[in-house]
């Protein structure tokens, strides 16, 4: 747990798909082996310590566009159940009828009965999976994902959305611009992230960034069905508050 991190936590998104988005803290991310992310670091074992700032956070939440998209460091199922609770009656307060949540592919089985606590209240539950890539053998043996699918097919079975991951060692315009056209195929959105320099040992390619900037973003910067985001923080969340 990272004590000193006091991140923004509430945003609003409003190009392409407009919601407001709230990154929530967790009980932390069960898989935790991803050689690119420190992320997972944003957790606490008190779940009453979770509700009460999750609590905090949620009381931003006005409704705007009838979309909440709910990040966490990990999945959905790191969250308490009180504040799983607390979101699905801001949503129907707010009348919020989509709501998008990330989940990694370890947690797959669980997701009907979490889909179920929302849906049965008339709200549509997005899901999204980290996939980083499609390229399986760079996935795990590079990245070490916990991905046991190789078919993008079956791996999109349960999910709606899909993250990417670009700007690393070993990718190339051609690769990039797979993964995304796979991604458009079997999700509803894709969203691009370009690896930034933090405390791990994968460390961003500038030539393959380069390559992105000039090879790919033109083609899908204007994609509503692409999200691409040139710093993590760029949907507005995980930045490091301004203290006057």
């Amino acid at each position: 747990m990272n004590t000193a991190f006091d991140p923004v936590r509430y945003s609003v998104i409003t190009e392409k798909n407009p919601r407001e988005i709230v990154m929530l803290r967790g009980s932390g991310c069960k898989w935790r082996h991803c050689r690119f992310c420190d992320y997972h670091l944003d957790f606490s074992k008190d779940a009453a310590a979770n509700y009460a700032l999750n609590s905090e956070v949620l009381a931003k939440v006005r409704g705007l566009y009838g979309k909440l998209e709910v990040i966490n460091s990990g999945s959905l199922m790191d969250l308490d159940k009180d504040t799983l609770a607390l979101i699905r009656d801001i949503c129907l307060q707010k009348n919020i009828r989509e709501l998008h949540f990330e989940c990694h592919w370890m947690h797959r089985n669980e997701l009907p009965a979490y889909r179920a606590f929302f849906t049965d209240y008339g709200i549509a539950v997005k899901i999204k999976i980290g996939v980083e890539t499609f390229d399986a053998d760079f996935r795990e043996h590079v990245l070490d994902k916990g991905i046991d699918e190789t078919d993008p097919a079956i791996i999109s079975e349960g999910f709606d959305e899909v993250c990417l991951l670009f700007g690393l060692t070993g990718q190339t315009a051609a690769s990039m611009r797979n993964d995304i056209e796979t991604g458009l195929t079997h999700f509803e959105r894709v969203c691009v992230n370009l690896m930034v320099e933090n405390s791990t040992s994968i460390k961003p390619d500038t030539s393959v960034l380069a390559d992105f900037m000039e090879q790919i973003y033109p083609f899908y910067r204007d994609d509503p069905r692409v999200d691409i985001l040139l710093n993590n923080t760029d949907f507005g969340v995980g930045k490091e508050k301004t203290h006057e």
